[in-house]
């Protein structure tokens, strides 16, 4: 247990260094919402973020898994981090110089300002770069530092967009000298964070340098599924803002507006994503270096178990608690898009399991698996949105997710256990997702409705569903509770 205790110690700190930074990421969209004159620049914001979800997926090329891969193997740990930096190095260098040169015809394509895209390029360039320096701290186990410079990136970006919507004004020295576009001040005090972090983490860039052709051959062979998965992860996650820009029935500013509110409502599904990234964080590493465990299986089975457990609770009592959160998340306005909040909760879920179900096609270097899930999860996220947007609006990109996160679910443990025989719980996993996601669902388009938004009834009817979920889990997990609890 002693293993699963130390994952459990990373994945607690990986969630602060999540859940820190995402809080005062909610301050940041407030602002958004707040500040910027309409749904429509928040939706243009929105649409950038997208572009720039593929645009890291595509420069990462799948080389963040390889370097764990081959960073825990002892015969190519010394030259992987040097390797990893130096090939990234060069394809983000030559991808900035002529995405600089080209953003005009970028901006045209995208139907989104040049003026953004000069700070946007800026920001994948820079994110780009930092990713292998961030998985070196995640392989050496420094979740408290990697916390740490993740939450101080957070800070300067929220800083100084508060600095530049609303002090600035106050200045008018300083303010001419900056553009008025309020969308154009926000990247660029993103951008600003982004190379104040990249300074931060720039040490293993003049580490001894040694770029071996073979592994590097070996990574990318290993990462190309992992691109894929990830160019289809994108789509699953973001190509629908660009789908209701150009599907939608009504002209671009209002369709605009309309991606600007599904967006809102997707942000309000902030808790579940923090808890399943924060897992993610803490479980990616240990699957690597516990793979030769001969107690490995027994683990990944327990991790995921466990993942699923927690999940449920925490899915119910937030559904529970989401109207309380909103005003925090999001200005007025930007509420209608309240329905689709449960369902995108449901589809970080399923994602987050499919994660902890993922091990066995990552440590068994059959990433190419991953890419066939993902793909055909990435297909029927365009075909629904494709055919369902013109009659039913953004509620059919929030069904599409959920539907696809769901497919990539149960397809990988289908797969799953013809490659490794790991000894899943399946009857309480099974029990614990139908029994949150049905109370969820029950009590957001039912009882909500039924007693009231925000009355005591309805809040003490999500209480008792909450304690429900969490006494069923306590009773059937107490043993392995007690283990873990022990100290010894």
């Amino acid at each position: 247990m002693t293993s699963i205790k130390n994952l459990f110690k990373n994945t607690f700190i990986y969630g602060l260094a999540t859940v820190l930074p995402r809080l005062l990421t909610v301050l940041l969209t407030n602002l958004l919402t707040s500040y910027l004159p309409s749904p429509i620049e928040f939706g243009e914001a929105n649409l950038i973020f997208t572009y720039i979800i593929f645009a890291n997926v595509i420069l990462t090329y799948g080389m963040e898994t390889a370097f764990f891969r081959f960073y825990n193997d002892a015969s190519t740990k010394a030259k992987t981090l040097s390797t990893a930096l130096i090939s990234l190095l060069i394809t983000t260098l030559v991808f900035g110089s002529v995405a600089y040169l080209c953003r005009d015809l970028i901006a045209a394509v995208t139907e989104l300002s040049a003026s953004y895209w000069k700070w946007v390029i800026g920001v994948i360039v820079f994110d780009t770069l930092m990713v292998i320096p961030f998985a070196y701290m995640r392989a050496q186990g420094k979740s408290t530092n990697y916390a740490l410079i993740k939450l101080f990136n957070v800070v300067i970006t929220v800083g100084m967009t508060y600095l530049f919507f609303t002090i600035l004004q106050y200045a008018p020295a300083i303010e001419k000298v900056l553009p008025t576009d309020k969308i154009e001040l926000f990247f660029i005090a993103f951008l600003s964070a982004s190379v104040l972090t990249f300074l931060i983490v720039i040490k293993p860039y003049f580490l001894k340098w040694q770029f071996d052709k073979t592994l590097c051959k070996k990574m990318l062979f290993y990462g190309w599924p992992i691109l894929l998965a990830g160019l289809a992860f994108a789509i699953n996650e973001s190509i629908d803002r660009v789908l209701l820009q150009y599907i939608l029935p009504y002209d671009a500013a209002e369709n605009k507006a309309i991606v600007g509110v599904y967006s809102a409502g997707y942000k309000l599904a902030v808790g579940m994503t923090l808890y399943a990234q924060a897992f993610r964080l803490g479980v990616e590493p240990f699957f690597f270096s516990q793979s030769g465990d001969k107690n490995a299986t027994q683990q990944y089975a327990l991790i995921t178990k466990a993942f699923v457990a927690l999940g449920s609770v925490a899915l119910v009592a937030y559904v529970v608690l989401v109207d309380f959160i909103r005003p925090f998340i999001v200005d007025k306005g930007f509420e209608t898009a309240m329905e689709v909040v449960p369902l995108i909760l449901i589809a970080y879920f399923f994602s987050g399991v499919y994660q902890t179900l993922s091990v066995w096609y990552k440590i068994q270097d059959k990433t190419r698996y991953g890419a066939y899930i993902s793909i055909a999860a990435a297909i029927l996220t365009i075909v629904v949105n494709v055919l369902l947007i013109p009659h039913i609006g953004y509620m059919a990109s929030a069904y599409a997710t959920c539907a696809a996160y769901g497919v990539m679910m149960v397809i990988s443990y289908l797969i799953g256990r013809k490659h490794l025989a790991v000894p899943y719980d399946l009857k309480n996993i099974l029990l614990y997702l139908c029994l949150s996601i049905s109370l969820s669902l029950v009590f957001f388009y039912y009882i909500r409705s039924e007693l009231g938004i925000e009355t005591w009834q309805t809040y003490l009817t999500g209480v008792l569903m909450t304690l429900i979920v969490l006494g069923v889990v306590c009773l059937r997990e107490k043993e392995i509770i007690n283990k873990i609890l022990r100290r010894k």
